[in-house]
């Protein structure tokens, strides 16, 4: 995307630092393979169920991503199902999904999920839990911490959310001096992704703006 090359370039970056991950939640497969026809190249679904039938039409030709609320009792579909999740937030989901990782024989690329805002209906760990969470990742051999994610409050203005992208940066600063080797941040949606960009994100997560409305 143009606006995603232009936003890197502001502040210096190399615009193949960012990855887009096109949010496909609600979306028909017919619109999917479109997207992926006109380059798109990773998937992000919110729920288990809805993923697993589309990713049975759509093949794998393309990354899925898990960017939703996940629940312990789906990790053993969702480990089978994606190749990164964005959402991990807590140390119980954490010690699932390894205990599942390891009985499917493989390392799962995880996400720890940051909740900034103080919204009920977001999920998340604090930051000093994302602290304590990152510490016992990394003690698990079939999961590799790869990064944060975090979703801000929707604002009409885009630059609202540039704080809780500085909090997050700031947080994965912290941490690799801390001795945690997290690399990405996943941060940015439609709305406001040139803004996250800006501040460090590697993933932004685009829904509406590739796919218009949803119903």
């Amino acid at each position: 995307m143009e606006r995603t090359e232009r936003a890197a370039q502001r502040t210096g970056r190399d615009p193949k630092e960012i990855k887009l991950v096109a949010v496909s939640k609600t979306v028909d497969t017919a619109r999917i393979k479109e997207a992926i026809e006109a380059g798109v190249s990773i998937l992000g679904e919110n729920y288990v169920q809805e993923a697993q039938s589309k990713i049975e039409e759509v093949g794998r030709d393309v990354a899925w991503h898990f960017i939703g609320h996940l629940q312990s009792n789906k990790a053993k579909v969702a480990i089978r199902l994606f190749d990164l999740i964005h959402s991990v937030d807590s140390i119980p989901l954490a010690e699932e999904l390894n205990r599942r990782s390891e009985m499917a024989g493989q390392v799962m690329k995880v996400f720890i999920e940051v909740k900034l805002s103080e919204e009920a209906t977001k999920f998340g760990t604090e930051e000093e839990g994302a602290l304590l969470l990152a510490g016992r990742i990394i003690g698990l051999q079939h999961l590799s911490l790869e990064g944060l994610m975090t979703m801000p409050p929707y604002f009409d203005s885009a630059e609202m959310s540039r704080p809780y992208f500085i909090r997050l940066r700031l947080l994965k600063e912290r941490m690799i001096r801390e001795g945690i080797p997290v690399k990405e941040l996943s941060m940015g949606m439609s709305s406001d992704f040139e803004v996250a960009i800006e501040e460090g994100a590697t993933y932004v997560r685009v829904g509406t703006a590739i796919f218009g409305p949803r119903k």
